[in-house]
């Protein structure tokens, strides 16, 4: 399930491609936005596919190190106990997964060197060490196989791989590996089979991630159609500041508060202030969260005064000045 906060930094960067494009377009906006939300499987997928492929990759050094002329003992008879991993192959043999990771086929090609590399990496590990000397089971090999997902999505050289293929992954990387580390968690023995349906990062069959979806593209749309008049509200609250001075990022920041105050009214006023504070954080400089914040609390009060803001259930934000008047009453 994708989280609100993740979807306000994809209409962000959509919101960044729009104003860098040499023909805006909102439709081609809202499409884009949803296409790179889709991908999302894919990025999800591949990740999974990529630990997959280790374990292919690690069976191919142990092939090889049987094939040499002069070989150890240990080397001509080697512990298969990590290479032949259940719960890998119960993965790799699951049909909806095996359709969903289509796109992978041929991806590693020519990443031999960075398999290996990272192999031999998690074999100095002191997890895989103690998986190999420990019971052997369905368990066990779940375990160890999200421990070595966990580090692969880590390793630097793997990521690289991954990114290259869409560099709108980079920003996502995180998030779906947080995702699908979690999902891994929960399969089980009797669960983890054939026929299981497997999820995926966005699905347009479940109503509430539709209504996530939903949610992203009217903030994407509402931002970009209202930008003239809500950078107009923006310069009329600035004080000391001159509008040309404030970061873009942080105009385009309190762009997409506005239209969420304005055309979201489900999503309570508090949250939407947390949420940008939160985004200006990642996104904007060290002061910006200071700036958007202050500035937020005089642009709810001018929006409350002229019937903008109209919201659903609990949540009313209480700003600075809600507090102030309080105190002088």
């Amino acid at each position: 399930m994708l989280s609100r906060h993740f979807l306000r930094a994809k209409v962000l960067q959509e919101v960044y491609a729009y104003y860098c494009s040499e023909m805006p377009s909102i439709r081609a906006a809202e499409d884009a936005l949803m296409h790179n939300i889709v991908r999302l499987n894919d990025l999800g997928t591949t990740q999974i596919a990529m630990a997959l492929e280790c374990l292919v990759e690690a069976e191919r050094v142990t092939e090889e190190a049987m094939q040499k002329f002069i070989a150890t003992d240990t080397e001509r008879n080697p512990d298969r106990k990590f290479i032949e991993n259940e719960f890998a192959r119960r993965i790799a043999d699951n049909y909806d997964f095996k359709k969903q990771s289509e796109h992978t086929v041929g991806f590693w090609s020519g990443e031999q060197a960075r398999f290996r590399k990272a192999i031999a990496g998690f074999k100095e590990s002191k997890q895989y060490q103690e998986y190999m000397a420990g019971h052997s089971g369905f368990e066990a090999d779940k375990d160890i196989f999200i421990k070595l997902f966990r580090f692969l999505v880590n390793d630097e050289g793997l990521r690289s791989t991954v990114i290259e293929r869409s560099l709108l992954w980079e920003d996502d990387f995180d998030q779906v590996a947080q995702y699908e580390y979690m999902f891994l968690k929960t399969l089980d023995e009797k669960t983890l089979n054939e026929a299981m349906p497997w999820p995926r990062v966005y699905d347009e069959r479940d109503e509430g991630e539709k209504e996530a979806a939903e949610f992203a593209r009217t903030l994407l749309r509402e931002t970009l159609r209202n930008a003239e008049e809500n950078n107009q509200l923006i310069k009329d609250h600035l004080h000391g500041w001159e509008f040309e001075r404030v970061a873009q990022m942080d105009i385009y920041l309190l762009d997409m508060a506005i239209a969420e105050l304005e055309y979201c009214p489900s999503v309570p006023e508090r949250v939407t202030v947390d949420e940008y504070i939160e985004l200006s954080k990642e996104f904007s400089t060290d002061r910006s969260r200071l700036f958007i914040n202050g500035l937020l609390d005089r642009l709810i009060l001018e929006l409350r005064s002229a019937g903008k803001i109209v919201k659903v259930g609990r949540g009313l934000y209480r700003t600075d000045f809600d507090k102030e008047e309080d105190s002088n009453a």
